[in-house]
């Protein structure tokens, strides 16, 4: 296929519209061949804009649950964490 910088020097070049428009034509032949309605397996595996996007929201509500999800245990941990500190420090007064 040819490139796009090479189909705007073909279009630019073309003596007229008639031209321009048999290279056009051509350039969405290529297409059509290269990516035939659905059935090709590629077309179908491609992303558009609305699938970036959903996936990207799907994934900032997963990172947003894993975060909550890790602040309560960091939370509890944190709380385990302080009563094992507390109770080792009332021991030690008490041998005191």
């Amino acid at each position: 296929m040819t490139s796009v910088v090479e189909l705007y020097e073909q279009l630019a070049s073309a003596p007229d519209d008639k031209t321009r428009a048999r290279l056009i034509a051509e350039v969405f032949e290529r297409m059509e061949e290269r990516y035939p309605e659905v059935k090709d397996p590629e077309v179908k595996d491609l992303a558009t804009q609305t699938h970036l996007r959903e996936t990207e929201l799907r994934l900032q509500k997963e990172i947003e649950q894993l975060r909550s999800s890790v602040l309560r245990w960091l939370v509890g941990l944190l709380a385990g964490q302080t009563a094992v500190i507390l109770a080792a420090i009332f021991a030690i007064a008490r041998m005191q």
